[in-house]
């Protein structure tokens, strides 16, 4: 059976046959786990944050200073750089795991990369969980930073290269979905957890990460690498087995003789980092692979979510109630990202980033204007309960933007437009970036709100604006475009096409041969 082609864009694609059968979604989803231990630690470390029997125990001076203070700023009243730096240590050392994870995945496969990404998180996990004192708990956190480094390097490339091309986005998206639960879950655990008399609760919380993680050791186990990583190491004949058990057809020879030739293509590119960087025909895909994360994380999303405790608290709700609110904005998280899913294949990767950007300006203005109204720039006093719902309702409406725009589309595009040749490498940049801004703005943000005060919401609705110009001139559409014809789709834009080396020919030549070897 030969591919049939959709017309796109004015552009004729290939579709190779095949559906999407029941390995594919099972592995998808094993796969996708990996974002439930990143959005796990997000949510839980915005809880620890404000625990009181977890800084007593670790941050007594922190609790103390906190104590003595009469009249608060609410503004400033938990900047502490040695609190913040416990949050970000965690994604300083994702971002020196990141640049492992390409060479990783592209000597030992996928799958493989995320069952030691997992086997690291375990047990990063169960020590911070038994931690008496400050060394083990960051040792614990810096094997969990490594853990997750290496898991959503793997994880949106697996999930990538096992989905046909149609149903690419609705499967990468699981990657996000599984975040926004992985926050839930730990928003939900934080609370239960608080409730526990003794004040050791959050030992239960810290630990519990590792049952996602475990999923995720466990299900690499059992499920196969992807044919392009297979065929990447040399092993075809797997490759082309495995292939023909996840399309669900025997006949994929089309789809196989494109794999092969990426990957003699790939094969070509001696050194990826040089090419990436100085080759000059990546301009486009180095652009997105460094800037869709830095973007994405001056959206201010980790920031809400490392400290929605602390922001709820800051501005004027008690204990409970600011997990109570946790909870709220990660139930939104979660079922948000499911607009996403049903309608990123549909409605395109454009329309979701300029409408989810828009609505989280609107967003940022409101809540950043609510809590100027309510403490000025001295920051003290209290606020009306009023205004405290309306922030909360205005978080929630910034929370559901992110959620099916910046949030699952930040992954996924960076998964879908890398050639083979630079994909590892590409990803480890995407990974990276990601993780090392996640930490820089996760250390600065209580000294900024602490020092642009409500000004800080406004900072960050106008990155939003920016980024969303960015997307509106320079994204082109990529839905529904298989991996192995994204250059397509940058030599019909009206910019990126300047940049763009035309190797049509060459992949002809290199297609006839391999069939020819086949033969």
């Amino acid at each position: 059976m030969t591919g049939a082609v959709i017309v796109h864009h004015h552009t004729r694609y290939k579709t190779y046959p095949g559906e999407v059968t029941g390995i594919v979604v099972f592995a998808c989803l094993i796969a996708s786990v990996a974002g439930c231990i990143f959005g796990y630690d997000i949510g839980l470390t915005s809880g620890l944050t404000s625990t009181e029997p977890f800084l007593i125990k670790f941050f007594p001076s922190i609790y103390e200073e906190m104590k003595k203070q009469v009249v608060v700023n609410q503004y400033c009243k938990f900047d502490s750089q040695l609190l913040t730096l416990f949050s970000s240590s965690l994604f300083l050392s994702a971002t020196i795991a990141a640049f492992f994870a390409g060479p990783m995945t592209r000597a030992f496969g996928r799958k493989w990369t995320l069952f030691a990404a997992a086997s690291a998180y375990v047990f990063g996990a169960c020590l911070g969980g038994v931690s008496v004192n400050f060394p083990m708990l960051l040792t614990g956190r810096l094997l969990v930073g490594a853990g997750v480094g290496l898991s959503i390097h793997a994880s949106p490339l697996y999930i990538s290269e096992m989905a046909p091309a149609q149903q690419r986005g609705m499967l990468n998206i699981m990657f996000q979905l599984m975040i926004t639960v992985g926050i839930l879950l730990a928003n939900m655990t934080n609370y239960f957890s608080s409730m526990i008399p003794g004040g050791w609760g959050w030992r239960i919380a810290v630990a519990f990460g590792a049952v996602p993680a475990g999923v995720i050791a466990l299900g690499a186990l059992a499920i196969p690498d992807t044919p392009t990583s297979l065929i990447e190491r040399g092993d075809t004949a797997t490759a082309r087995k495995t292939l023909a058990q996840i399309r669900g057809v025997g006949d994929v020879r089309e789809e196989f003789d494109d794999l092969s030739t990426a990957s003699q293509d790939a094969k070509a590119v001696a050194s990826p980092w040089m090419e990436l960087f100085f080759g000059g025909k990546y301009k486009p895909q180095l652009t997105f692979a460094l800037l869709v994360p830095f973007f994405q994380q001056l959206t201010g999303i980790n920031v809400i979510m490392f400290y929605a405790p602390v922001l709820f608290k800051t501005v004027g709700f008690k204990q409970n109630a600011t997990l109570v609110s946790s909870v709220i904005t990660g139930l939104v998280n979660v079922f948000s990202t499911f607009v996403a899913i049903m309608t990123a294949d549909k409605v395109g990767r454009r329309a979701l980033f300029l409408q989810g950007g828009t609505q989280m300006i609107i967003s940022q203005i409101l809540v950043g204007t609510f809590i100027g109204l309510q403490f000025g720039m001295s920051g003290t006093g209290a606020i009306s309960e009023q205004y405290a719902m309306c922030i909360v309702l205005f978080v929630c409406v910034y929370v559901a933007g992110f959620a099916w725009s910046w949030g699952p589309m930040g992954w996924l595009i960076p998964s879908e437009i890398y050639p083979l040749g630079v994909r590892s490498a590409a990803m480890s940049v995407t990974v990276a970036v990601n993780m090392f801004f996640t930490a820089f703005i996760g250390q600065i943000f209580l000294t900024l709100l602490c020092h642009l005060r409500f000004g800080l919401f406004y900072f960050f609705g106008a990155w939003v604006l920016l980024m969303t110009l960015f997307i509106a001139m320079l994204l082109p559409e990529t839905k529904n475009v298989p991996v192995e014809e994204m250059a397509h789709v940058w030599k019909k834009h009206w910019f990126w096409r300047k940049f763009v080396i035309d190797n049509t020919d060459r992949s002809a030549e290199m297609r006839k041969r391999i069939a020819l070897e086949m033969s």
